[in-house]
């Protein structure tokens, strides 16, 4: 079976009495349009996604009165940064910023994934974070630039 559009996403889907079979993907996956999955009870699948169409957490591949298949996403390694204040959020963000490294917010939370170097930064600015592993619902996407 080749997917090439993502029907919806299950938080808005009405799945009652749906037998759901799930494609676990990690989240750098989520960045591809065309991939080779298997669903957690073996059936094989295509995604061909058209245009620049990126794939979510929870979102439905497949879908027929009796059966839905559903991407979730693996859990990621990740530093969940809780700065104390505007400043040493900003301070924070130029720091990743200038190591391009991509994050995602959830509430008061910085996250991003996990990195020594970036664990070491934090404890130099004793900026408060956490390491954990976390479910993210978009992958991290590295945004393209270059320096002149």
């Amino acid at each position: 079976m080749i997917i090439e559009e993502v029907i919806g996403n299950i938080e808005t889907l009405d799945k009652r009495a749906l037998h759901i079979e799930r494609v676990f993907l990690e989240s750098d996956a989520l960045l591809k349009r065309i991939q080779r999955v298997v669903t957690d009870h073996g059936k094989e699948l295509g995604i061909r996604l058209k245009d620049q169409a990126k794939l979510r957490d929870g979102d439905v591949l497949y879908l027929d009165e009796r059966n839905m298949i559903v991407i979730s996403v693996m859990e990621d390694d990740l530093l969940v940064i809780q700065p104390t204040s505007i400043q040493q959020m900003g301070e924070i963000a130029h720091q990743l910023g200038n190591r391009h490294l991509p994050a995602q917010f959830e509430g008061r939370d910085m996250l991003v994934q996990y990195d020594y170097l970036v664990e070491e930064l934090l404890e130099q600015l004793a900026v408060p974070f956490k390491r954990e592993k976390r479910k993210v619902k978009q992958a991290f996407q590295h945004i393209g630039h270059h320096h002149d």
